[in-house]
């Protein structure tokens, strides 16, 4: 059962804050607030249309937002997430949970905890599959000293939530180590099958890959892959940034982790054309064509 006295608060209010707070409030959280920097610009509009359709109340300021949460969702960009932290933290109230789900190194998880201090409860949460369909319910690992105490509250609501460890970092670190994998796949997706179209292999290139990777069914990987690249590309290579930056703290050199930084940001500018948005939503031939005229005439 929901606590009808619960309320949310979401600095940042992009794609996953919308849809964790569209999910909230179908679980039966009737008090959410908002706050992101674009609000009072011509480029927020959008957004502040889409906290009116969900019920979500927009706040003229960041203190605003957060005056009386009593969990506070950040979800703002990598390069953003200290910064945001800073902005709320002098009008913090009753301690309330800070969820920092950025997807950030496990340093700056920890920089941005010892910067909130006793005003809030630092959690550091990773967001571990997309966020489209399952929205709140998506896999999150939380970590940090009040972590545990979260588990009951946000199960309550629905929300998939488990325990990484005590320590803030312990969750970004499982986040940043396996995106090494999942976005560097996608950037090796294009490179793959950007050639093989042009070569006029896609196919048979296709079937070979299945000779090693049996699980992986490439005519559905393909588009998934290149359309998660062309709408985000520019937000995931920041990510990647930040996953370079783990792996050097952990004594590891990032080499495919930036090729794959220049591989998502590329993508992330082609993903704007008109061409290319608008295939989109068709099959991975279609895909790779558009994008393969798009990428000859930024050469």
């Amino acid at each position: 059962m929901t606590d009808p006295k619960l309320a949310f608060c979401f600095i940042g209010f992009g794609e996953a804050g919308q849809a964790i707070a569209s999910g909230l409030r179908e679980a039966g959280v009737a008090r959410i607030a908002a706050w992101d920097i674009l609000f009072p610009q011509r480029e927020g509009k959008q957004l502040v249309h889409a906290a009116e359709a969900i019920g979500v109340n927009c706040a003229a300021s960041a203190a605003e937002a957060v005056r009386d949460a009593d969990v506070i969702v950040s979800a703002v960009t990598a390069a953003s997430s200290v910064e945001a932290a800073r902005s709320i933290r002098p009008h913090l109230a009753r301690r309330p949970f800070f969820l920092d789900i950025n997807s950030v190194s496990p340093s700056r998880k920890q920089q941005t905890a010892k910067l909130i201090g006793a005003s809030g409860r630092y959690v550091d949460v990773a967001v571990i599959a997309p966020i489209h369909p399952a929205r709140h319910r998506t896999p999150m690992l939380l970590a940090g000293p009040d972590a545990a105490t979260l588990l009951a509250p946000l199960g309550a609501l629905g929300m998939r939530v488990s325990v990484a460890g005590a320590e803030v970092g312990a969750a970004s670190a499982i986040k940043m180590v396996r995106s090494v994998m999942i976005k560097g796949i996608e950037a090796l997706t294009l490179e793959c099958f950007l050639a093989a179209a042009r070569a006029g292999v896609v196919d048979q290139v296709a079937a070979s890959l299945k000779n090693n990777y049996p699980g992986l069914d490439w005519s559905k990987t393909i588009p998934y892959n290149l359309e998660r690249m062309a709408r985000h590309g520019e937000r995931r290579a920041s990510e990647m940034e930040e996953v370079a930056e783990t792996l050097r703290e952990l004594g590891v050199e990032p080499l495919m982790s930036n090729a794959a930084v220049k591989r998502q940001r590329e993508m992330g500018q082609i993903g704007t054309q008109q061409s290319v948005l608008g295939a989109l939503e068709k099959d991975g031939g279609a895909i790779l064509n558009a994008i393969s005229a798009a990428a000859r005439d930024r050469h």
